[in-house]
């Protein structure tokens, strides 16, 4: 691995470096049906509480990543070129080969404490899902979110997960003496287009009902409708019906993204779209062969669409009513066959 030459530089210290991890990775793997063909890399990390490049045009400025890769495979995931710095591939090696800072919530607890450190809201989720499949296993998040909500630390969670609702008391406690906020991935509820491009997550109903628990609870959540695919999901009524079941389910709000490219998800993304979309293609070319956004002018009409959309279906106001324990519509019956995947 090429893990065991990465350096880090300390940025307080001038140019002193130091090895990105503090000890080598162990390999592990396990023979369940949810985790066959995958592997583990259990490391001891340096640091957990990230600084955002200020390039990067964010809205926040300091994240924790408790895993670097995802197993929910989403064929768009920007992330994906991440993997390349360990010298893995963003392709399968992303879906398959996860690093898991086992050190997380120990080293979280100590970087909160140091007199150096401001308060400054962290985010998570930002980068790859924190509640994917291996959290299920790993069990990260809890002893994080117990540190944050003890530092008193503001913090926002997005994810495509159901599994965060087993932390619901330790979000609600956070929430107490905190700002806390959270959002689910939801890009859009068609099932077909979700097997085929989000194949190890929560299918959207279940993670519509995750926001209605998390109102429900008195924790915010909003929706990042994201990403909006040209053509697979961005039709007026593909939105509307997205739209409207994000309401019912009492999001505070809701944010419309369009598909970006970049490297390395570009180049994953296009193959799976030449194997299921071939005519999709050249449109998609089009659309993206000056770089990784589409034309300002399509972005602007899409989110120009869900902003008036959400206000006819009063998305924000509803989240009272889910706070008083309506629940979000129940979905219709699990999907057969390899892409029914559980607690994640």
């Amino acid at each position: 691995m090429r893990w065991d030459n990465l350096r880090l530089t300390d940025a307080g210290q001038g140019a002193a470096e130091a090895p990105l991890f503090a000890r080598g990775a162990v390999a592990r793997s396990f023979d369940t049906p949810e985790f066959r063909g995958m592997t583990f890399y259990e490391i001891h990390a340096r640091s957990i509480v990230n600084r955002v490049p200020a390039s990067s045009h964010v809205p926040f400025e300091w994240t924790v990543n408790p895993y670097r890769g995802c197993s929910h495979a989403c064929v768009y995931c920007f992330a994906r070129k991440t993997h390349t710095y360990l010298d893995l591939d963003s392709g399968h090696d992303f879906d398959s080969k996860i690093v898991v800072k086992v050190n997380a919530p120990e080293l979280l607890r100590k970087e909160l404490a140091a007199p150096r450190w401001g308060g400054h809201p962290i985010a998570m989720g930002t980068n790859v899902d924190c509640y994917q499949r291996a959290e299920g296993r790993y069990r990260l998040m809890p002893g994080i979110l117990a540190a944050l909500r003890d530092a008193r630390n503001p913090f926002s969670v997005l994810t495509k997960g159901s599994l965060i609702l087993r932390d619901l008391d330790l979000l609600a406690e956070a929430a107490e003496v905190t700002e806390v906020s959270t959002a689910l991935s939801i890009g859009f509820v068609d099932d077909d287009l979700w097997r085929s491009v989000e194949p190890g997550t929560p299918r959207p109903a279940a993670r519509l009902e995750v926001c209605a628990a998390l109102a429900g609870r008195g924790v915010p959540c909003g929706v990042l409708m994201a990403p909006i695919l040209p053509y697979l999901s961005d039709s007026p009524q593909a939105l509307a019906r997205a739209v409207g079941q994000i309401a019912e389910a009492g999001a505070t709000h809701v944010v419309p993204i369009v598909l970006h490219l970049r490297p390395g998800a570009r180049e994953w993304f296009l193959g799976w779209l030449g194997r299921e979309h071939p005519r999709l293609v050249p449109r998609y070319l089009e659309l993206y062969g000056r770089g990784a956004y589409a034309p300002k002018a399509y972005q602007a009409r899409v989110m120009r669409q869900v902003r008036e959309l959400a206000l006819r279906a009063g998305v924000g106001r509803s989240s009272a009513r889910a706070a008083r324990g309506v629940r979000a519509p129940s979905p219709a019956a699990p999907p057969s066959g390899p892409h029914q995947l559980t607690l994640l």
